[in-house]
């Protein structure tokens, strides 16, 4: 067989993952807060980008309006005379010069220079007309709130509530009067956390300040005095311990227990009893006294606004009895290509320059962008109606209808992959009839049905409805997890008795045994 070059021409099909498309795969995931922030960087690096806010709008309408336009500014002070400077005249030069009928007394009483009357009584005031200032707050530009007296908010000016760091500070202006104990107690005071702890190390404390250990003990003594009872704690035991000795309920019992919280925590009440030397009666009151303290007594001065949920998505019921699906404006970013900046810019630079090449880059750049952007928000929308439509029933009725659902099952709907769906409903969430819930909470797992052929049943409705039976249930007919199982089978779910175990841990509700002694101490507390 003879060998032999020759020419051939195949045509073939390839994905390659470009920059640019592994950076739209990314924006697939971000969230809005993410979203906006790398918009913000990519704007800075494109001068041909523009980034439209609500501001800008506001201004720009603004500035279009009739009260802001300049050829009414001028034409309206063309109309009027000129009362600058009256009695006058105006030189050669430009320089004003009084006339000769003009006096000293004239000037000064023109100029209101005297010095006889500077704070005149309000006699003849009107009072009902606002006060001035408060007519140019008002006509500040960009408060809108102040426009025609309406949107005014009291919180605006509100004091702001003290925090821990202002609380202790205060009470230890009033307690130490030594100003090396002072100085100390400013310094443990730098090292609370949030809760009310100390954060840092007492020894550093010591050899930073070269004080005696003494000196820094009887510091910290005064110092865990302060109000709430608790601060200045170097452990929860001492926390707890702190407060129950405030009360005068430090006995030895007490003591015992406060010193083994990880038995507590383990719930081991027999080695509990034998350590406090207590019955189980006594055990059970030192545990209620125990719930009534506060583990963190500085988090009660928390100032900080807690961050809000900007929903994505938003459901409402459409007129046709359906679901009308909708993204929220307030996440979408606006972005704009200035075309008449590249077409100015460009036309006085000349072809295959470094210039040129970085203006054809940017505009590359940014027609992608504003596609992506595009793309983005049609795929969140598909993805957003299609679990919509499948969970049609738990908009309708509660938890308790909600749909087993997978991945795979949205992505065959809408003709995507399923990473695809990962990413979109990663970090997004959509308000509801029902509230705001994130994308992901309506993927579960399935359990099967207890009846031949029925639906099966997603597990957040299971878990749902096992803490709505143990809520439900008496002191004297606290269900175990057998019992459990029993009635959701009665129900039809078919469910294993360690599956109803993993639930109910997994919400942190103890078996039935401990619910049935917290009960039951609650109950005699309650005098029933």
């Amino acid at each position: 067989m003879a060998l032999s070059a020759s020419l051939q021409l195949r045509q073939s099909q390839s994905l390659v993952m470009t920059p640019q498309l592994m950076q739209s795969i990314r924006l697939l995931q971000f969230s809005h807060i993410e979203l906006n922030r790398f918009i913000e960087q990519e704007a800075e690096r494109n001068p041909l980008l523009e980034l439209v806010t609500p501001e800008s709008e506001a201004n720009s309408d603004g500035a279009n309006g009739e009260g802001n336009d300049p050829s009414r500014d001028h034409a309206s002070q063309e109309s009027k005379p000129d009362t600058s400077y009256p009695e006058g005249g105006e030189s050669a030069d430009g320089v004003w010069a009084p006339s000769s009928e003009t006096s000293t007394e004239r000037l000064n009483e023109e100029i209101d220079g005297r010095y006889e009357n500077v704070f005149p009584d309000d006699h003849g005031v009107e009072r009902s007309s606002a006060p001035e200032f408060v007519d140019n707050w008002k006509s500040m530009p960009g408060n809108d709130r102040g426009q025609g007296g309406e949107g005014y908010d009291l919180d605006d000016f509100a004091a702001r509530a003290p925090t821990l760091r202002d609380h202790v500070a205060e009470q230890i202006a009033f307690t130490f009067a030594d100003p090396v104990e002072r100085l100390v107690a400013t310094d443990i005071a730098d090292q609370l956390d949030a809760a009310g702890y100390i954060a840092g190390d007492l020894a550093e404390t010591v050899e930073r300040l070269s004080i005696d250990q003494a000196k820094l003990q009887h510091v910290l003594e005064r110092l865990q005095e302060f109000e709430p009872a608790g601060l200045f704690a170097r452990s929860l035991s001492e926390c707890l311990a702190l407060q129950l000795d405030r009360k005068n309920r430090l006995d030895p019992a007490m003591a015992a227990l406060v010193s083994n919280l990880e038995l507590l925590a383990r719930r081991d009440f027999a080695t509990l009893k034998r350590l406090c030397g207590v019955d189980e009666e006594d055990l059970l009151d030192m545990l209620a006294e125990i719930r009534a303290l506060d583990p963190k007594p500085g988090t009660r001065f928390e100032t900080g606004s807690s961050e809000l949920i900007v929903p994505d998505v938003s459901v409402k019921p459409g007129a046709d009895g359906g679901w009308v699906v909708e993204l929220n404006p307030e996440t979408l970013p606006r972005v704009l290509v200035n075309q008449s900046y590249f077409a100015n810019v460009s036309g006085k630079m000349a072809k295959n320059t470094p210039g040129q090449e970085f203006l054809s880059e940017c505009m590359q750049t940014a027609n992608w962008l504003v596609r992506s952007l595009d793309q983005r928000a049609r795929t969140i929308t598909k993805v957003a109606s299609e679990i919509v439509r499948q969970q049609d029933a738990f908009l309708l009725h509660g938890v308790d209808h909600l749909r087993p659902l997978n991945l795979k099952a949205v992505a065959d709907a809408i003709g995507m992959h399923e990473s695809t769906v990962s990413r979109v409903t990663s970090n997004k969430y959509m308000i509801t009839p029902r509230g705001v819930f994130e994308l992901k909470y309506f993927f579960t797992v399935s359990i099967a049905s207890a009846e031949a052929g029925g639906d099966a049943h997603s597990a957040e409705s299971v878990r749902h409805r096992i803490k709505a039976l143990i809520d439900e249930e008496l002191p004297s007919s606290v269900l175990s997890d057998d019992d459990l199982v029993t009635l959701l089978k009665q129900s039809g779910v078919e469910i294993a008795r360690r599956t109803v175990a993993k639930y109910r841990e997994a919400m942190s509700i103890p078996s039935s045994v401990q619910r049935r002694r917290e009960k039951r101490a609650r109950a005699r507390a309650a005098g029933v």
